[in-house]
């Protein structure tokens, strides 16, 4: 299934984000740098605790991941993947000893893909082919990973007077499920850390 217009969507939307508040949370469409910050502790413990590894950020933005994980003693590579020129143009300047790209045909395959907030802002497409979408993409981030992928998704037991029409808001127990049964047996489900969403770790089943 295409979804150029999707993607082009995205693109603008998340550009003009950046263009509005730069290289901040709000840059990347999140209210806060500790809520940014939250999101990725949960996303990191794909890692499940190693100081070295490589890891594909699916979404990167400005890079804010990367720096996050430097803060810490670990030995990693990084691969930053996002729609938005300007936020990869950004990143690179910012963050040399990391790589970043625009197209998505030059990505390879690194121990962990993780992937946040990207299934969130779906504008106006109906939500039957979002979830689509969705499937989708998480097909590519199993195909990108060795050892496992997460993501986070805003979850569909929210408040119901606070929900919006240009977002999607997944169940996470039909993600659950089909995680389990199309990438590994080892999955997560984190709906506890205080925020209107979720998270699932996929781990693969390695020898």
């Amino acid at each position: 299934m295409a979804y150029d217009d999707i993607l082009e969507q995205a693109e603008v939307y998340y550009s003009s984000r950046f263009a509005a508040h730069g290289a901040t949370p709000a840059g990347v469409d999140w209210n806060s740098a500790e809520s940014q910050e939250l999101r990725f502790v949960q996303l990191a413990k794909i890692t499940d605790g190693r100081r070295a590894f490589s890891i594909l950020d699916y979404g990167c933005g400005y890079g804010a991941l990367r720096e996050w994980l430097a803060q810490d003693d670990r030995d990693f590579d990084y691969l930053g993947f996002d729609l938005s020129s300007e936020m990869v143009e950004h990143a690179r300047e910012t963050s040399r000893r990391a790589r970043f790209s625009t197209d998505v045909s030059e990505l390879a395959a690194q121990d962990f893909t993780v992937a946040s907030g990207i299934f969130n802002v779906k504008l106006d497409v109906d939500s039957r082919r979002w979830q689509q979408y969705v499937i989708d993409v998480i097909r590519s981030l199993d195909s990108l990973s060795r050892l496992g992928f997460a993501f986070n998704m805003l979850t569909a037991h929210s408040d119901p007077d606070r929900m919006r029409d240009d977002l999607y808001y997944g169940d996470p127990v039909f993600y659950f499920e089909h995680c389990i049964r199309n990438y590994a047996r080892n999955v997560a489900l984190l709906h506890d850390y205080g925020l209107y969403e979720f998270t699932i770790l996929v781990r693969k089943d390695v020898a």
